[in-house]
């Protein structure tokens, strides 16, 4: 079960790779009526969460910029930014960074215990299997808006 997770998480990763590859970089900031945040948000507050729940699971160094969290943390907006976000090419240096470190997950480390349970509102997680589980569910969520946007901005 835990292999099939892995290879769940690099599918899925490679998956918000394409898309995010394919979408033209001037579409990025444009944040469309119905829409909280910018297709750069959504792809940057991926890369966000990634890093940190990889240094919550597996005790990981954080591999990303101090700017993300201003920039993607849960919260965060564009119209708050003061300073430029990361280019297209860096979003996607990043995503494919990350996608090379779940291949270093082995099925073993996704049954150990978290050093402190991780809770999210009414959730807890308690092993490092369950926060990439919910890591998943989070990004599909997020690549879901972003194919929303990008059908809103291409009509």
């Amino acid at each position: 079960m835990s292999e099939m997770i892995l290879n769940t998480a690099k599918t899925a990763r490679q998956l918000v790779q394409q898309q995010v590859q394919a979408i033209p970089e001037e579409l990025f900031d444009i944040q469309t009526a119905g829409f909280n945040n910018t297709i750069r948000w959504n792809v940057g507050h991926m890369i966000y969460w990634m890093d940190k729940y990889s240094t919550l699971s597996f005790a990981s160094p954080s591999a990303i910029p101090d700017s993300y969290d201003t920039l993607f943390n849960s919260g965060t907006k564009p119209l708050d930014w003061t300073f430029a976000p990361p280019t297209k090419e860096e979003l996607v240096e990043m995503l494919t960074a990350q996608t090379s470190r779940l291949s270093e997950l082995t099925p073993e480390m996704l049954g150990e215990k978290l050093s402190t349970p991780f809770a999210l509102g009414p959730f807890q997680f308690n092993t490092s299997g369950d926060l990439l589980n919910f890591k998943l569910i989070h990004e599909a969520f997020h690549l879901g808006t972003i194919s929303s946007q990008l059908k809103v901005l291409t009509r």
